[in-house]
């Protein structure tokens, strides 16, 4: 069992990318690294195999690996969520008990990927996921996304009708996120990702924290523990620096993957190789990607143990 309880969980969370080599293996020093630095930032968490972690192009072992990698990385410093993809329930269970056989301390459902149903099927195929585990359990709810998703009456319905299913992450803009907050009275706690879009505002609107990928991540945990301490001026200053390489980065998943994840390899000293089929970088992006990495600066280097 986690010693992390769900209640405890906040902050700034970073989900992994796939890192990979030149033959577009999953590479295995990249990916500690990328854990390593993220820790260095001070995260209060760990995440793996979202959107930004390329799940769908990895296989159900690649899937295992970075379980595995991330899991051992991270070891137990702090909250590791995993998410959990799959087509069917006995899929997404099957990787369910591989990130409880690693020792993760909650998951996160994405909807199957084949399909487009009502919302009484997706309620039942969570549901039935989550009373598999003893794990807390989340949801991902990300229509822009994934063309599919929940409505705030209907999360409603799905935490009320399975009480394992104790948080959600989303992928929307503050408003939607504040509306949910509301019709759910504040029970589920909330992360937003978005690449950190609007992150001191939904900390007002009452979000738990974010889940985002590492470019910025820096910035984000420093914003957050000015918010929390009550300095909003200097949130909002952390943010405002972050948020033009926001902005550029976040103009679509593929667009977060080509570019996104060469700002963080940037400023991590660290290539990147793409697996096939990807949207390609082109001279003014990567133009972009150094300037706004010099920008930033470079991500700290992790202490040895």
């Amino acid at each position: 069992m986690s010693k992390f309880k769900p209640e405890s969980f906040h902050g700034i969370h970073a989900i992994a990318y796939a890192l990979f080599d030149a033959h577009e293996k999953l590479d295995r020093e990249a990916m500690r690294q990328q854990v390593q630095r993220s820790l260095a930032c001070g995260v209060h968490g760990m995440a793996a195999l979202g959107l930004a972690t390329e799940v769908s192009k990895l296989s159900e072992a690649e899937r295992r690996t970075v379980m595995d990698w991330v899991a051992e990385d991270t070891a137990g410093q702090v909250p590791l969520a995993l998410t959990i993809f799959g087509s069917s329930v006995a899929e997404q269970v099957a990787q369910v008990r591989h990130a409880e056989s690693v020792g993760a301390d909650w998951v996160i459902l994405q909807p199957p990927a084949a399909g487009s149903f009502g919302a009484a099927e997706y309620i039942r195929f969570f549901g039935r996921v989550a009373e598999s585990t003893d794990l807390p359990v989340a949801i991902q709810n990300a229509p822009a996304f994934f063309g599919r998703g929940l409505s705030a009456d209907e999360i409603r319905e799905l935490v009320t009708r399975y009480p394992n299913i104790q948080l959600l992450k989303g992928e929307g803009p503050v408003v939607d996120i504040a509306g949910l907050i509301e019709r759910t009275e504040g029970r589920v706690p909330v992360f937003n990702g978005r690449g950190g879009l609007e992150l001191v505002d939904n900390l007002r609107a009452g979000c738990r924290g974010m889940i985002l990928a590492p470019d910025c991540i820096d910035y984000a945990v420093r914003a957050y523990e000015a918010f929390r301490s009550g300095d909003e001026d200097t949130a909002e200053r952390e943010y405002q620096a972050m948020l033009p390489a926001v902005v550029f980065v976040m103009q679509g998943i593929e667009n977060l993957l080509c570019y996104g994840k060469r700002l963080f390899a940037e400023r991590a000293g660290l290539q990147v190789h793409d697996r096939a089929p990807a949207m390609r970088p082109n001279d003014a992006g990567l133009a972009m990607v150094r300037r706004f990495a010099q920008a930033l600066g470079p991500l700290p280097v992790a202490s040895p143990r």
